[in-house]
């Protein structure tokens, strides 16, 4: 008797038609779309910051002009944050895990979400176009009135760029939050969500309420730069201090839009490979919200040395070490979590402990900045982009590849080469701290940042930095190549590889079209390690 056996649906094979992928209202068709999409910018930011460090291996500019130097860390800087940073862990793995970790079949609007990854598109393209026909050399910052006058870039290509993309990020946190709120399963209360549900939900607050900002600011540039209406330029009656006021009110929110999901995956990898609920929960969720609210305070700290006033400098230093607070419960919690846990170092953790460690370095390094003092020493040196990229690629960067290595069976039903994945986490880790800690030290030693030529005593600590970029290069590209080759080649993934707890590990892997035949019923709380087999 000849056996058939039928091929098991599920999202991926549902159908191989293109209008099928770019037609989809799937969030998890929609989440491959942007993964696609924020990896290939993804590189192409990190090519920019590769003529960067190129450029710094020697102090004299001698590879390319001031001109071209400044268009280089200002492309890198747009398409890392505005294209790969921003969108990376929500529109990617919170599009894809959100509906499933609260035990709904999608999100509660499909179209909007697909329409959010067409706004992507949209933006990107636009960049692209700036990217070809000269690029821009105004800062990622757009400051003016150099943006809004004197600049022969194609600011406004970028800027319409940076704009589109905004409503992207509009409507995917409008998205999650309606989600969040109405789609629950039956059970899932509040504190029965997973903490990377409460990372995304302020995360989200942010992006709808902080991005309307950023885009008037932009949309203001525009107006001054095409009709010459006097807004920011003094010669025309403006305020250069007001666009950076409405600049910084939207970018150091957005700080935390980019990690704080990063944080949510912490919390899940944490959980995890210790096998214990998450020491402290309920302040950890507490602190999600905290840190959204006052996000919201601080943005003044980016403008010590802008002739603010010195009790608006105070008030603005205060409120900046406030918010270390709720950032620092969360690594304290992690730590107690870790402690008398059944630690296994699979390649996820391994991604969780570089977090850890790298944040907290950034972290740290904010509390210098929030000081008036230190912070007009070290303001525009080496030491401020040190101190963003320990938080942005430290934090952001580790948590969304230790958040791919995690879900990547389920979202793909194959597993990759362990032995491979641990090699590219160290390989990052080492390159990382090679890259950026000298650039502290270049910092303090007065170093200006954005800079094409430097003197000469600064030349070691630059040559370790680059030699540093090309090791973190090399550990980048290794995760492409065996995610790419564990697609038809890995083995199948079972449904719950790491015995984890959490309803996306209940459904198979890859998931169904809609992830549940029947909406789950929720009976115990997030991360009920206790009860777990194999506990112990």
């Amino acid at each position: 008797m000849s056996t058939l056996v039928k091929k098991i649906k599920h999202y991926l094979n549902a159908s191989y038609e293109l209008r099928s992928w770019f037609g989809t209202v799937d969030h998890k068709r929609i989440a491959i779309l942007y993964l696609i999409s924020v990896t290939l910018f993804f590189f192409v930011g990190g090519f920019f910051a590769v003529m960067i460090r190129l450029e710094l291996l020697t102090p004299a500019g001698d590879l390319v002009s001031s001109e071209t130097y400044n268009k280089l860390f200002t492309m890198h800087g747009i398409i890392m944050i505005f294209f790969f940073l921003i969108p990376a862990v929500p529109a990617v793995l919170g599009n894809f895990l959100i509906p499933i970790m609260i035990g709904a079949r999608d999100m509660a609007f499909p179209r909007l979400n697909l329409a959010s990854w067409y706004c992507y598109i949209g933006g990107a393209l636009f960049a692209t176009a700036a990217m070809v026909t000269g690029g821009v050399d105004t800062g990622w910052t757009f400051y003016t009135p150099y943006s809004s006058t004197y600049s022969n870039g194609a600011v406004v290509l970028t800027a319409l760029g940076a704009f589109v993309a905004g409503f992207s990020s509009i409507l995917t946190g409008l998205n999650f939050i309606v989600t969040i709120h109405k789609m629950r399963a039956p059970g899932m209360t509040w504190f029965r969500l997973p903490l990377f549900i409460w990372s995304n939900y302020a995360a989200s607050i942010i992006m709808v309420l902080a991005t309307p900002v950023l885009g008037a600011a932009i949309f203001l540039v525009f107006l001054e730069r095409a009709f010459h209406i006097g807004i920011f330029d003094p010669n025309l009656g403006g305020d250069p201090v007001l666009f950076q006021h409405l600049f910084w009110f939207y970018s150091h929110p957005a700080v935390y839009i980019m990690i704080l999901p990063s944080m949510g995956v912490m919390s899940e990898l944490v959980a995890a490979f210790s096998r214990k609920r998450v020491f402290g929960y309920d302040f950890v969720a507490g602190s999600s919200l905290a840190i959204a609210v006052l996000g919201f305070l601080v943005w003044g700290h980016h403008m010590f040395v802008s002739s603010q006033s010195m009790y608006a400098g105070f008030v603005f230093s205060f409120l900046s070490f406030l918010v270390a607070i709720p950032s620092a419960i969360k690594v304290f919690n992690w730590t107690a979590t870790l402690y008398k846990g059944s630690i296994s170092l699979q390649t996820p953790m391994l991604y969780a402990l570089g977090f850890i460690g790298l944040f907290t370095i950034g972290g740290l390094t904010g509390l210098f900045l929030a000081s008036l003092g230190l912070d007009v020493h070290v303001h525009d040196t080496y030491f401020i982009v040190a101190h963003f990229h320990y938080i942005m690629v430290g934090g952001v960067v580790m948590g969304y590849l230790g958040g791919l290595h995690y879900w990547w069976p389920k979202m793909t039903g194959r597993l990759y080469p362990e032995f491979w994945a641990r090699i590219s986490a160290l390989n990052i880790f080492i390159g990382f701290n090679l890259t950026f800690f000298p650039q502290f030290l270049l910092g303090y030693m007065g170093m200006p940042r954005r800079y094409h030529a430097y003197p000469e005593e600064f030349q070691v600590l630059n040559v370790m930095s680059t030699a540093g970029a090309s090791v973190l290069a090399v550990g980048y590209l290794i995760p492409m190549i065996y995610m790419l080759w564990s697609l038809k080649y890995g083995k199948k993934a079972p449904a719950n590889p790491w015995n984890a707890k959490g309803l996306e590990w209940t459904i198979p892997s890859p998931p169904p079209v809609h992830n549940f035949d029947e909406i789950p019923v929720v009976t115990e709380e997030a991360y009920a390690y206790a009860e777990a087999p194999h506990r112990g």
